[in-house]
């Protein structure tokens, strides 16, 4: 099952993009789904992440208040939209996705996740 990420990008500091995730459509209504990021030489680390049913989400503290995660029924898509950008978040973000069996469910580790995307790029710029 491929996940794809799409969105990345060049942008500044104090800047917005909004990345997105599709899926097909099997995958995308049994599942809870995340949103992880990677800088160089850095280990993946989490982002946001949101339940099946969409009624919760988690946020990693360096990221709370500028980042909202969605996700669209209509599109399956997840989407996270990235405001007030600064250079620390810099880095390759992956989405991923698992089967969730509870619909409140959220997950914030790697590996409670099954599939991920390949990856899309942001870059801020101070």
């Amino acid at each position: 099952v491929q996940l794809q990420a799409s969105g990345g990008g060049l942008v500044q500091a104090g800047g917005s993009l909004r990345l997105s995730c599709a899926a097909s459509r099997r995958t995308f209504n049994m599942n809870a789904w995340g949103w992880f990021r990677q800088a160089p030489g850095k280990e993946r680390e989490f982002v946001a992440a949101i339940s099946r049913n969409g009624y919760n989400t988690h946020y990693a503290d360096s990221v709370k208040g500028r980042f909202i995660i969605s996700k669209s029924n209509a599109l399956n898509t997840v989407a996270l939209q990235m405001n007030s950008l600064k250079s620390e978040d810099t880095a390759v973000y992956y989405c991923a996705s698992n089967y969730a069996r509870r619909p409140e469910i959220v997950r914030e580790a790697p590996d409670e996740y099954e599939r991920w995307g390949q990856g899309t790029l942001v870059t801020v710029s101070s």
